[in-house]
Parts: structure tokens; sequence; C-alpha cells
């Protein structure tokens, strides 16, 4: 029961967070460069990023309490990162914009992630000391 109250509260953060920084990045991109969920690919290669971090951190603290592994990894990061939005998006995209936006939207969306994991776990190395 305890760990549903780490995830929780971290959910919430992570949710919110995640709102916030979509509305704001749809907002100040789509007048630029037209409708694209930006909002989703940014949190979705933000979290992966910060995600790799957070393992690459906890791999370099060993004993740490499983609680900060149910906030930060399952709540904040699970509620942060959105593959049904995504998925929904793409789906929009292919019925108004066309299939070559849909495409794009999957493309930027998972080689960002990969990408990003991959940055996030090299650096956690680095920040925190670790070999490999």
């Amino acid at each position: 029961m305890e760990s549903l109250l780490y995830v929780g509260v971290g959910g919430f953060c992570g949710a919110n967070a995640r709102y916030l920084l979509s509305l704001w990045f749809n907002e100040f991109l789509a007048p630029r460069f037209g409708v694209f969920p930006y909002g989703t690919l940014l949190v979705n290669v933000l979290g992966s990023l910060g995600l790799a971090v957070f393992g690459a951190w906890l791999s370099a603290r060993a004993g740490l309490p499983a609680q900060s592994q149910w906030l930060v990894g399952a709540g904040f990061f699970g509620a942060f990162t959105t593959f049904s939005a995504f998925a929904n998006e793409s789906l929009h995209l292919a019925s108004g914009a066309g299939i070559g936006q849909m495409l794009l939207n999957l493309l930027l969306n998972n080689v960002g992630c990969l990408l990003a994991a991959a940055l996030g776990w090299r650096l956690g190395q680095r920040l925190f000391g670790l070999g490999g």
C-alpha cells in the first residue's frame, strides 16, 4: 500500500509537469511551424533522458530505498511520458495532415527517445562515476 502513495505523488507531479510543459511547447511552436504534437514529443524525449539519468543514479547508489524508485521512476516519469497520447496523436495526424506527418511523428518519437535514453545513461554514468 505504501508503494501506491509514492507512485501516486510522483504521478501527480509528473502528469502536471507533462501537461504544463506540453501546453507551453505547443503554444510556442504551433504558430511558428504549424500544428504538430510538439509537446508530446518533448515530454517523451525529456522523460526518456531523465529516466535513464535516474537509472544510472540508482545504479551508483546501491541500497537506496525502494520508495525513491516508486516516486521518481514509476510515478513521476511514468506519468510524465505518454505513449497513449503519442499513439493517438499519430493516428490523428494520419487522418488530418497525412501519412507523412504521422511517419515523421513516429520517427521523431522513437529515434528521439532511444537517443535520449542512450545519452541519459551515458550522462548518468559520467555524473555518478559508473564504469562502462
